[in-house]
């Protein structure tokens, strides 16, 4: 999807200056699948499983605060990849784990142990060492990493609603897909009539062309797909797994974009994605130590109410036996 958009939007063959038309005809693709994929469940049950596009207006508002930051998410997102190229890309939006933390803290009440901040620590030198190195390559894009920075929180953000909102929907992933974009649709609309990019796609030569709508609608399938499974990844793990797993995605397509666009990079630059990956695999490892630890605490706390329980009901016997 990332290789897709930034063919969109920086292409020599399209270049289309219109990031929020882009995320915004995906989310319309995204709803417009999701009453098919209704509607073929009703005509074939054995063949499409799929929960029934009803909309509740009620849903709608209690997903609005979601979607808000699902649209600033997308579009940040897609503003950064418009300044900045796929391979920086990765370090451009490698604070997403430095603001869960941040974000846990201050909605969630969650404090964080002394390795796991260290760990951030090494994520934020990793991306200054990228940010200097990219400069130093003389195609550093400064709007681009503000542009990275405002994604990396929107990401964090939308993992830690994505998992609060999850339950007014029964937990069903098509449906919180299906209510998003909806929202998200509705909420694009006066942002491209502000950001003049109605103008931009009217004007745009490449309208009517048929690659064009290709690429579009396969951008769209795209946005369909990693948003469901995005959805579902949080919902069987944890915002935290998420963000993890978002980052060795981002490391692979680092390396995928500098062979696919044969860049060649300095040696510092390499290791700053390596520290950020470091960062991020260690801040892993120290989370997964803790939880380990509540887990145990928390089996063992069980264990001895069952135990508790046992010898009151046991004494409660003997006396009414006496």
């Amino acid at each position: 999807m990332v290789f897709v958009n930034k063919y969109l939007l920086s292409s020599d063959d399209l270049k289309l200056n219109a990031p929020l038309f882009i995320t915004w005809f995906q989310c319309v693709m995204t709803v417009g699948l999701c009453i098919a994929l209704s509607f073929g469940s009703h005509l074939v049950p054995s063949l499409v499983h799929f929960p029934p596009a009803k909309i509740d207006l009620r849903l709608c508002r209690a997903t609005l605060p979601l979607s808000i930051i699902f649209v600033c998410m997308i579009s940040f997102n897609n503003l950064c990849l418009k300044y900045v190229g796929v391979s920086f890309y990765y370090v451009g939006r490698s604070l997403t784990t430095v603001f869960n933390v941040i974000f846990t803290y201050l909605l969630l009440g969650q404090t964080t142990s002394f390795q796991a901040i260290l760990c951030c620590l090494v994520i934020i030198g990793g991306f200054f060492l990228g940010v200097d190195q990219e400069g130093a390559a003389g195609s550093l894009s400064l709007v681009g990493v503000v542009f990275g920075v405002a994604a990396s929180a929107s990401v964090a953000l939308n993992a830690i609603f994505t998992k609060k909102v999850l339950p007014l929907v029964d937990n069903n992933v098509w449906r919180l897909t299906l209510y998003n974009n909806i929202n998200a649709s509705v909420l694009f609309l006066p942002m491209m009539v502000i950001f003049g990019e109605v103008g931009e796609v009217i004007h745009f030569p490449k309208l009517s062309s048929l690659v064009f709508w290709n690429m579009m609608l396969v951008s769209g399938l795209f946005g369909f797909a990693i948003g469901y499974v995005t959805g579902l990844q949080i919902q069987v793990t944890s915002p935290l797994t998420h963000n993890i797993s978002g980052t060795a995605k981002a490391c692979a397509q680092t390396v995928i974009a500098c062979i696919y666009y044969t860049e060649i990079k300095p040696v510092l630059w390499w290791v700053s994605n390596v520290v950020v990956l470091l960062g991020s695999a260690g801040y892993t490892e120290v989370r997964r130590r803790e939880m380990t630890v509540q887990q145990k605490v928390l089996e063992a706390t069980r264990d001895s109410e069952k135990e508790n329980e046992i010898k009151v009901n046991s004494a409660e016997e003997k006396r009414s036996v006496v």
